[in-house]
């Protein structure tokens, strides 16, 4: 066969060739999903067999893409950096889209002051967003939405039925964690919560709660934390001068809960004989407290994938589930 000039070739001709549609071919382009590995297999072969290269600059002005994508995080650069959970989750968004012909931009920015990343993204400088840590108070992230294809990491607070999102169970999370503390003979469990601002904080302590009204238990001490070292360590020592003498504290963070034992080891108190604790997250930190945490594992790097994945179904038109729930497990460690 013949081979034509790469530049007379259309991806109609191409999609002729292999029996599929036009949309078909689109999709194998792009390396987007929802393709049979028959019909890859085809227009693989087509591409091949006509010498089809996609002109890249031309379909990006006749669809006026960008082919970036923007991850959006809002949150301060000292949370950002401090925490393993978001070197994690975008490392999964990364693995998804390095396989695409889509790139990464990163906006690190809490509360988006002056709306820049508001104006940047409604500039079309990107063509969608993946929106991770969200608080209540940032209404900027609505503005976002309402210009193009997004994809929250937890449930929006407020769901919009446009909204995608991708979570973790939370609340059957910390109903496990807490549940196994109970099994393990403790009476006395304390909690050292997630912002109330971010519905990762409101389910984890509602997971919580539903465990001890299972087991008949009071709530012992409900103290309020932020998702970092510095506010479990202040959370645990509030609880320990209430005078309330829990046996266990459940801690909605691997971080939050390396500050409470770092008060708890300054104070004297033996973990886990005197108080056991259980952290939220299974990060890199989880190993590297004395002694080392139990911990709830969430999959943050594969709900990174599964974010980015949605994100580029949703641009290449397709129909994604609306909300994914990935499971958590216990991990077991000497902290209890």
């Amino acid at each position: 066969m013949t081979s034509q000039p790469r530049t007379t070739i259309t991806i109609e001709e191409v999609a002729r060739a292999a029996g599929v549609s036009r949309s078909t071919v689109s999709r194998v382009v792009n390396g987007q999903a929802a393709v049979s590995p028959e019909a890859l297999q085809a227009v693989q072969r087509a591409i091949s067999d006509l010498n089809y290269v996609p002109n890249q600059a031309a379909r990006t002005l006749a669809s006026s893409r960008t082919l970036a994508i923007g991850v959006i995080i809002p949150e301060d650069t000292h949370r950002f950096f401090g925490d393993p959970f978001f070197a994690s989750i975008v490392s999964g968004i990364n693995a998804t889209v390095s396989s695409s012909p889509y790139v990464l931009t990163l906006f690190i920015a809490s509360g988006d002051p002056g709306d820049k990343v508001v104006g940047y993204a409604r500039s079309g400088s990107i063509d969608g967003a993946i929106v991770v840590s969200h608080h209540t108070s940032d209404t900027f992230v609505s503005a976002v939405a309402s210009a193009m294809p997004v994809v929250f990491a937890g449930r929006p607070a407020v769901e919009r039925p446009s909204d995608h999102y991708v979570d973790v169970d939370n609340v059957s999370g910390a109903r496990e964690a807490v549940a196994y503390l109970i099994g393990r003979g403790r009476r006395r469990i304390a909690t050292i919560t997630g912002p109330a601002s971010m519905v990762a904080g409101i389910d984890r302590l509602a997971g919580y709660r539903e465990a001890l009204a299972a087991a008949g238990l009071p709530a012992v001490a409900v103290a309020d934390g932020d998702f970092t070292a510095e506010g479990g360590a202040a959370a645990m020592r509030r609880i320990l001068e209430d005078g309330s003498r829990p046996d266990a504290v459940f801690i909605a963070s691997d971080l939050m809960a390396q500050g409470a034992m770092g008060v708890l080891q300054a104070a004297g108190v033996s973990v886990p004989d005197e108080i056991a604790i259980v952290g939220f997250d299974d990060s890199a930190i989880a190993t590297g407290t004395v002694p080392a945490l139990t911990t709830m594992r969430q999959p943050s790097f594969a709900q990174g994938q599964t974010m980015a994945r949605v994100l580029l179904d949703l641009l290449a038109g397709l129909e994604p589930p609306r909300s994914t729930i990935l499971p958590t497990e216990l991990i077991v460690r000497g902290s209890a």
